[in-house]
């Protein structure tokens, strides 16, 4: 194509040439105004002249148009595939790439979006338009058309004109691919604590939505909801449709807790994926509150203190029985500086109140009636923990196992206490076991820690020997008494570990794993099977006492499943990886131990609405001069238009066209200049006007 204009180049600067017009115009004014013969030829030579030294020139340009660049993107996002959306939609972007491939200089670019994945959350189309057309100038774009079910969650939000400053390239135009007035019923989650205090009251409010809000005085419907935690069933509530609803629940253990909730099917549903949701909350324990007895003053007794009270999280009530009641010393009472013992607030009206119950050496002197021992009993079979630390006296007849507490230690005193130096060691289970497993200076054959002096024998007769002493004989034993756990440690000579004696030990951090065994942190169970999410990589973690071959089952949306051969690693662990392709829940078995894992967005947007609707793309529509087409109606006509022009306006039956700019956008491929006013030509014409003018003043 060749475009033909006019241009100057000055042989003099620009401002010379207007100081020259200035000088030249009222002198040969001012002649045309004395009416002076010639003056209409000097004004032409001046002119000529002027003319000649703005020097124009005549432009040949060839130009080599460049085609526009349509864009069709089509939705594939999980909610395009319900009902008959996606074969619309394929079905219109054929027809749009055939039709617009027809255009004159017209290039068609088709783009698949909207998939999504791990990481990612609803819908995002326009991400994928402007890496579409990032290496496309806004002036070649001649428009956008997307074909979805207008379940865009990265669409432009704002006033026409704060969408219009975002520069989009347009008009985008809208093909809705679902069916007008759509009903799904879903559920919702409106509120939802993140973290949770163990063993207090907690709500969630949820909502059953089921298309558009009940009307003032309708009859209220009501929906039925199924709740499970941790994979169990736990509760089923009545929830009203179009209401918020609260459920009460409580965490009964620190660390992860999955509530699954589901509402049953509605009388007309698009997709039963948005009538479950899962609320993920982490338990934390609020101040864990410790009793701590020791039944005499000895060296120890700063150890366990000092070990409880250097934790900020840790409530410690701590009595030393320093006058037992068959002391006679004849001293009035009146004069005793002593605190009297609460042993009936402590031990049976405020005993459930305690985490952990400590007995540090205590041995019965009539201090503790029987049926407070009685009341420790019921508390750890009910749930409560337990742990003694026997001194000498643990084998004489005022041993607390000559007391009802006897029936829930898991050890039997042989009556035997060894007095001599021993190196306390790991026992096979205690290798395997997460309490002691994995504890510094433990790993060698020969634990590099400290020596010990004394070591009380016992028998065990249940429960799990973690540590031994003198000649392998049980030293830490651990057992599971009802709801509730027991541990005995016999030896009171840990303290040499704090000390440093010998090398030391790990005393606070072996304290501290017994302690919260005790307590059933999940992260110290024995025989568990855990899953930790990073990213979309799931790490699997089976803890057994006893090695296991079993592999593990995983299945997950999508009906996904397969089964992981776990490999042994220290500490008693197997573990294995698998990659998760979905973001949703999954589940992990192997037969006897079951664990959840929730990948990504477990409750995905995409899936909360799945509705077909124009609200979210109407505004980006009016502000780019787009339009909304319904496919159920057909695929509207496509028309080419110049920019600026209206790109259609509303669809109506009488106006079903979307617009495709015609931009002309071109590039130059070659330009020739040729001088108007030749330099000697107009130097000789300017010389005979100025002779003619002359000869005319002559006269």
């Amino acid at each position: 194509m060749t475009e033909y204009s006019i241009a100057f180049a000055p042989l003099i600067p620009a401002w010379a040439l207007a100081l020259l017009a200035l000088i030249a115009l009222p002198i040969v004014g001012y002649a045309l105004f004395a009416k002076a013969r010639g003056a209409g030829w000097r004004l032409a030579a001046l002119a000529g002249l002027l003319l000649a030294l703005a020097n124009p020139l005549a432009v040949i340009e060839q130009r080599q148009s460049l085609p526009d660049v349509a864009l069709v993107v089509v939705d594939e996002s999980a909610s395009m595939r319900i009902g008959e959306r996606a074969e619309r939609a394929e079905r219109a972007a054929n027809a749009l790439r055939d039709r617009l491939g027809r255009e004159r200089d017209m290039e068609v670019r088709v783009v698949r979006a909207g998939a999504g994945g791990v990481g990612t959350d609803g819908t995002r189309l326009f991400d994928s338009v402007e890496r579409a057309v990032a290496d496309v100038p806004r002036g070649r774009i001649a428009g956008v058309a997307v074909v979805t079910d207008g379940q865009v969650h990265d669409a432009p939000k704002g006033t026409s004109e704060e969408i219009q400053r975002l520069n989009l390239p347009g008009p985008i135009h809208t093909l809705l691919a679902g069916n007008r007035n759509e009903v799904d019923r879903r559920l919702v989650i409106d509120e939802a604590p993140a973290f949770a205090i163990v063993a207090k009251q907690q709500f969630l409010t949820i909502r059953v939505e089921e298309g558009e809000p009940p009307r003032p005085g309708a009859a209220r419907q009501m929906a039925r909801v199924e709740i499970k935690r941790d994979g169990v069933p736990f509760r089923t509530v009545q929830a009203p449709v179009g209401e918020p609803a609260q459920v009460e629940f409580q965490i009964d253990k620190p660390g992860t807790t999955i509530f699954e909730l589901e509402v049953e099917p509605g009388s007309r549903e698009l997709t039963l994926e948005n009538n479950r949701q899962v609320v993920v909350v982490n338990g934390v324990r609020d101040r864990m509150r410790v009793l701590l007895v020791t039944g005499e003053p000895h060296s120890g007794e700063r150890t366990w203190r000092n070990l409880l009270k250097s934790d900020p999280a840790v409530d410690l009530v701590h009595f030393t029985i320093l006058r037992p009641p068959e002391a006679q010393d004849f001293t009035p009472v009146s004069e005793l500086s002593l605190i009297a013992f609460p042993i009936r607030e402590l031990f049976e009206v405020k005993l459930r109140e305690f985490d952990l119950v400590i007995f540090d050496r205590y041995r019965r002197r009539d201090v503790l009636a029987q049926v407070y021992l009685d009341n420790i009993v019921r508390y750890v079979r009910g749930g409560g923990a337990l742990l003694i630390a026997v001194g000498p006296n643990f084998s004489s007849p005022s041993s607390l196992f000559n007391s009802p507490l006897g029936q829930i230690m898991p050890g039997i005193p042989t009556g035997q206490t060894f007095e001599q130096a021993y190196l306390p060691g790991l026992s096979p289970v205690g290798r395997r076991h997460p309490v002691t497993a994995d504890l510094p200076g433990g790993a060698g054959t020969t634990p590099e820690w400290g020596r010990w002096f004394r070591h009380v024998d016992t028998e065990p007769r249940r429960g799990q020997v973690l540590m031994n002493g003198v000649a392998d004989r049980p030293l830490l034993l651990l057992d599971r008494v009802g709801e509730g756990r027991v541990a005995q440690m016999m030896s009171d000579n840990i303290w040499l570990w704090a000390r440093g004696y010998d090398g030391g030990g790990p005393h606070a951090e072996l304290l501290r794993r017994v302690a919260h065994w005790l307590m059933k942190e999940p992260e110290l169970e024995e025989n568990d099977l855990k899953a930790r999410v990073r990213g979309n990589r799931v790490e699997v973690e089976r803890r057994a006492i006893d090695p296991v071959s079993t592999p593990v089952r995983v299945q997950g949306p999508d009906d996904f499943a397969a089964e992981l051969r776990l490999t042994d690693s220290r500490g008693g662990r197997q573990t294995a990886v698998f990659v998760a392709e979905k973001p949703g829940l999954y589940r992990l078995t192997d037969g006897e131990r079951s664990t959840l894992a929730a990948v990504g967005a477990v409750n995905p947007t995409e899936t909360a609405d799945v509705r077909t609707t124009d609200k979210s793309m109407r505004p980006v529509a009016e502000a780019s001069g787009g339009q909304i087409a319904w496919l159920q109606d057909g695929v509207p006509e496509l028309r080419r238009v110049r920019p600026g022009r209206d790109m259609g306006g509303q669809i109506s039956a009488t106006r079903s066209w979307l617009g495709f700019r015609a931009n002309g956008d071109y590039v130059v491929a070659g330009v020739a200049q040729t001088p108007l006013m030749p330099g000697l030509l107009t130097f000789l014409a300017a010389l005979t006007l100025l002779l003619i003018a002359w000869r005319r003043e002559g006269r």
